[in-house]
């Protein structure tokens, strides 16, 4: 029975990491030809946090760092977080609020190669009371629609209770014989086989 809570629980971890992996860019990748507007890019997109931004580029010519909020505004490449030059980056998103990006050649972040993705904070808290009523109304909340390229991500959670129903269902029937209860009888109308 140990085994089978050790595997039960690597496969609760392993559903749980699950994210999507959005190619930074889509077709056109890190450039900046053709002008391309990551801004527009991120709007589309509903990230989370397990999800893997893939930034694919020619490293000749571009490069990927990870900046402050500061630096991603005025475009400064002197103090990245992190940087990336292999031209097939995949960055993980380990934690909410934005994640700045830029390209550290010269001109390029100016130029608009620079993406800010942003994992909200969570809307409520733990038991699901719901957060502070917001103290200022700002501009309309953006309403995102549901897709499968990143919206609600319930498979994992589906086959994980189904695994955990399969399981307890498993040891109670198991425990059933040990204590003499006939099963049949449990799942046969008026005891019958």
């Amino acid at each position: 029975m140990t085994t089978s809570l050790v595997v039960v629980m690597m496969m609760m971890m392993a559903l749980s990491s699950c994210g999507e992996v959005y190619k930074v860019g889509d077709f056109d990748g890190w450039t900046e030809l053709g002008s391309p507007n990551y801004t527009a890019w991120t709007v589309s997109k509903t990230f989370q946090v397990g999800d893997i931004l893939l930034f694919e580029y020619k490293n000749s010519f571009h490069d990927v760092l990870e900046v402050s909020k500061e630096d991603y505004k005025s475009c400064n490449v002197n103090s990245p977080l992190a940087s990336y030059t292999s031209g097939n980056d995949s960055v993980p998103i380990n934690r909410r609020g934005h994640h700045f990006f830029v390209c550290g050649k010269p001109g390029h972040c100016h130029n608009g190669q620079k993406v800010d993705i942003r994992i909200p904070k969570l809307e409520t808290t733990i038991l699901g009371s719901p957060s502070p009523a917001p103290t200022s109304v700002s501009a309309p909340t953006r309403i995102r629609k549901l897709s499968s390229a990143g919206g609600l991500r319930l498979w994992p959670l589906v086959a994980l209770l189904t695994i955990l129903c399969s399981i307890v269902l498993f040891l109670c029937l198991s425990q059933a014989e040990v204590y003499g209860i006939s099963v049949s009888s449990i799942w046969c109308r008026n005891g019958s086989t």
